[in-house]
């Protein structure tokens, strides 16, 4: 299987999901992810993929309990939340919003100048997108 892209991120996050080939697909319409490459697995699982957003990569994953990985939505919260870097907040907004996303942070302006919002998928993750990258110097 020959991949079409390369990243030069350091970090790749890996989410699980419980329904994960519904999660990929809602994940690319929802907010501009592209599959890359998917294991598929017994039962509808997914084993391992990688979806691509600008230079980053998420790894999406059935649970696997014998890791202890679950989805959030079997639990009473969510540890973690993934910042994403987009050119357009308000149109990302807008698609994020019409497939169904969870708003937690409506799109603002933050007090140091970047534009973003922050949302939860169907199934708990919470995911932040805007116009900030760490080692900007932004000003408000």
């Amino acid at each position: 299987m020959a991949q079409s892209y390369r990243t030069p991120s350091d970090i790749h996050p890996s989410l699980t999901y419980a329904d994960a080939p519904a999660a990929i697909e809602w994940l690319c319409r929802a907010f501009g992810f592209t599959k890359q490459f998917v294991v598929p697995g017994p039962n509808n699982r997914v084993e391992h993929s990688e979806l691509s957003f600008g230079t980053g990569v998420v790894m999406i994953s059935s649970p696997k309990p014998e890791h202890g990985w679950v989805s959030p939505k079997d639990l009473p919260g969510s540890a973690h939340a993934l910042s994403i870097y987009v050119d357009d907040p308000d149109a990302h907004y807008a698609v994020a919003i019409a497939a169904g996303a969870t708003v937690t942070r409506a799109l603002q302006t933050e007090d140091y100048g970047a534009r973003g919002y922050m949302v939860r998928d169907p199934e708990g993750h919470t995911w932040y997108f805007g116009n900030y990258r760490p080692g900007e110097h932004w000003q408000a």
